[in-house]
């Protein structure tokens, strides 16, 4: 839902300096800015999906079903992705996942870092003359909530995209308990990060042997239409997982070759930041009939005719995809 306006104006003074002394410098260019923040703001987020966890109330709630949750780390995550960009970026359009009231946010909720890595990276001239207003950032504050409330811990992502002129062209992926299971002196979550003619970063890409059909979909929103789709695919293996940003990260790092979900469930803030990401290595994402997606500020939040993504061999899977399929799920 479209974030509405907040009172922060300690914050916002703070920011105002900072975009000043921006201005009077060499600074990155706006895109550059924005990433950077981003990264900053969603490795907050996963501490506080960390700290929701810890606390033992999750603060469950159903928005449509049993299968459509929404917990205070949900909440919590949003106001703090929300506030955070918009006080930095006033004239961003930002749409959360969570339709929440206007309310105060926390200070501490609010994030003003920014990563010093991406704002040192070299971004191609053609995002110089890209205004604040023309962009629009997705969020989805917790990828993968219900698996967050069953404990499936690895399966949960925080998702920050970044679209100008409609396209997806930057992402922020960060996964809060990534190496959960390691122990030791494991360093707890990560944050991936992309833009499209820059590449990704914050993961080792890998790609699944040559010939191996591994086909990653959902867990818990599965049906005929879904798994009839599969088994055109041929597949030598099926993991099912949940969250968008989960299923992508799963074929940037080899552990699935194409991600495929014939249905009209999942939505634009799952699928922005994911997109962006596999698009920087050279990945394609579009819908069962092979359109792109468009995340113009005013387009339908439902991706009404599925998702179909894969690092390598794209048309393999494209081609495969049965015509009942395309039939039953209208762009």
């Amino acid at each position: 839902m479209l974030c509405r306006p907040l009172h922060l104006l300690a914050v916002s003074a703070v920011c105002s300096l900072r975009r000043a002394a921006f201005t009077m410098s060499s600074a990155p260019i706006l895109l550059a800015r924005l990433v950077a923040a981003a990264h900053s703001v969603a490795e907050k987020a996963g501490a506080t999906v960390r700290d929701v966890m810890s606390s033992g109330d999750l603060g469950i709630i159903e928005k449509t079903g049993a299968n459509d949750l929404q917990t205070a780390a949900d909440r919590l995550v949003q106001q703090s992705i929300c506030a955070s960009l918009a006080v930095t970026f006033p004239r961003l359009t930002i749409i959360g996942e969570e339709d929440l009231p206007s309310e105060d946010v926390s200070e501490e909720l609010i994030e003003t870092g920014a990563s010093e890595e991406i704002l040192k990276a070299t971004f191609p001239s053609q995002y110089n003359n890209i205004k604040e207003e023309e962009l629009v950032v997705w969020v989805d504050p917790l990828d993968g909530t219900k698996e967050y409330t069953e404990g499936l811990l690895d399966h949960v992502t925080v998702l920050i995209g970044i679209a100008y002129e409609g396209k997806a062209i930057a992402g922020v992926i960060n996964q809060p308990y990534y190496n959960y299971q390691a122990g030791g002196d494991a360093v707890l979550g990560r944050t991936i990060w992309g833009v499209l003619g820059i590449g990704a970063f914050g993961f080792k890409l890998k790609e699944v042997p040559e010939g191996q059909h591994i086909i990653t979909t959902t867990r818990s929103h599965s049906s005929k239409l879904v798994n009839d789709c599969i088994a055109a695919m041929n597949p030598d293996k099926v993991v099912r997982v949940g969250g968008a940003g989960n299923k992508i990260i799963q074929l940037i790092e080899g552990q699935a070759s194409a991600y495929v979900f014939a249905s009209p469930g999942c939505k634009k803030w799952d699928t922005c930041a994911p997109e962006a990401i596999l698009h920087a290595v050279g990945g394609k994402l579009t819908d069962m009939h092979g359109n792109t997606f468009d995340y113009h500020k005013d387009v339908k939040h439902m991706n009404s005719a599925g998702v179909l993504a894969a690092l390598r061999n794209f048309n393999y899977y494209a081609s495969r995809v049965p015509e009942s399929v395309k039939q039953a799920l209208v762009p």
